[in-house]
């Protein structure tokens, strides 16, 4: 198994739109000029954004929020996404998305890398938007409390 967890992006305008909202791309290859490659360091934590319409509408309107796998890990498959990670969030349809997308944006409003948030923070979002409630704000007090408890496990 290679180290970097790779995710494959396509972009075709208006038909296939598969693309990263954040994280930290340490790896580039492009195959095409609709599709490139991306690499992942283990450990790091991305989302994956996949949209696909046809002649009637969209078709599909997913996000995945999910940590790079480290070897001997187990993790969870998701298309397009080798080997695949440890799913924080998985959401489907516009209405979720969209809340999960003005979640990050919240977060980047308190100046704080998205990647940076605390997993647990991106399982919260999953668990209240899949009960149709609106998560908690992730502040910078949250944010330096999960820096200190992650200090102290190291």
């Amino acid at each position: 198994m290679s180290r970097r967890t790779t995710i494959e992006l396509t972009w075709i305008e208006g038909r296939i739109e598969r693309w990263l909202r954040f994280g930290r791309i340490v790896q580039e290859t492009i195959k095409s000029r609709s599709v490139r490659v991306v690499g992942v360091d283990p450990g790091g934590i991305f989302a994956f954004i996949r949209w696909a319409a046809n002649d009637y509408g969209t078709v599909e309107s997913r996000i995945d929020i999910l940590q790079a796998v480290r070897p001997g890990e187990r993790y969870s498959t998701a298309p397009f996404v080798t080997p695949g990670g440890v799913s924080l969030l998985r959401l489907s349809g516009w209405p979720k998305v969209e809340a999960v997308l003005l979640c990050i944006d919240q977060i980047e409003a308190e100046n704080i890398p998205p990647e940076d948030a605390c997993p647990d923070h991106w399982r919260h979002v999953h668990n209240r938007l899949s009960c149709n409630l609106g998560p908690r704000r992730y502040t910078p007090f949250r944010h330096d409390a999960w820096l200190k408890r992650r200090a102290l496990a190291a």
